[in-house]
């Protein structure tokens, strides 16, 4: 009885970049209503889970990354599940100047922005010897200096004067410190502290800043690189205490929440959204070493 509960209380996901052919509500279907989302990263994974989420409980959304062809696709299907409307736009959150006549063009659009989720990240598995040095280069460059470059430019056109929410997308692998993670874990270390600090400086303009550390996600692009499927064939997720990886809508709620008003008095917080594998999973590093990785990582 009580694993059956469990599985029920689990929301509703695929494993696809596609919309739920059904859909709960756990919060009322006009949390976000005629609010504005601004989503890196959100042609694909969670980041595109998120844009569904968000536009099923009233917003509109701009869905922002390099590949526009990806992007549209994204879109068309957002707006066919949800009846709201998404906008795709084609950026590269390493470039201030393309993130500002983006952020215009979406003024223009929609009139407002009221919440930014910083998605947009890159990732690998290898080794800190075989890592180049344009390769820490460029994860950094995305997922931190990406994530301040857009939070900047939105702050100064819109939430300055407005107010509004931003949600960074985290990782815990800078917990206790991973194999073949250096990169990617100093990256989002970074971003943690970013969260706090615009938190503290925002506030009274009215801006709350908070971040969400997923842990594995079934269904995204970082699972299947990352080794999502070995660690499922091999039992590793027992040692997680819900013995199961997270799914792309459980991360969407957790985003949904610290965006709302129902976290109106929450800032500078992260929320680890990992099932508590941080907590009690072996930093294997025998097995996490002998994963196969390139000899030299290049981006």
């Amino acid at each position: 009885f009580s694993c059956c509960r469990r599985m029920a209380e689990i929301p509703e996901d695929v494993q696809s970049d596609d919309c739920l052919s059904s859909y709960t509500h756990i919060y009322s279907p006009d949390l976000l209503k005629d609010q504005v989302a601004f989503i890196t990263g959100g042609g694909s994974g969670i980041g595109f889970r998120i844009a569904e989420i968000l536009m099923r409980h009233g917003c509109d959304t701009v869905i922002a990354s390099r590949n526009l062809e990806k992007l549209t696709e994204a879109a068309k299907k957002l707006t066919t599940a949800t009846g709201r409307h998404c906008l795709p736009l084609q950026m590269d959150v390493r470039q201030p100047d393309i993130i500002s006549a983006g952020v215009d063009e979406v003024l223009k659009e929609f009139g407002r922005v009221d919440i930014l989720i910083n998605n947009a990240a890159g990732n690998f598995l290898c080794p800190a010897t075989s890592l180049s040095f344009n390769a820490f280069k460029t994860v950094l460059e995305i997922d931190t200096m990406g994530t301040f470059n857009t939070s900047k430019i939105l702050y100064e056109k819109w939430f300055k004067d407005h107010g509004g929410s931003i949600v960074n997308i985290s990782a815990t692998l800078g917990y206790r410190g991973q194999a073949l993670q250096v990169h990617a874990g100093s990256a989002k270390a970074a971003n943690d502290a970013m969260t706090r600090h615009l938190a503290v400086e925002w506030g009274p303009s009215g801006v709350r800043v908070n971040t969400v550390a997923p842990g594995p996600i079934s269904g995204t692009e970082g699972y299947r690189r990352l080794g999502g499927s070995y660690a499922e064939s091999s039992g590793v997720f027992q040692g997680i205490p819900l013995q199961r990886p997270g799914n792309k809508t459980e991360m969407a709620h957790a985003v949904l929440f610290l965006a709302s008003r129902a976290a109106s008095y929450i800032t500078g917080t992260t929320v680890v959204a990992d099932g508590g594998a941080w907590l009690t999973s072996p930093n294997d590093m025998e097995r996490v070493l002998g994963i196969t990785s390139s000899p030299s990582a290049k981006l």
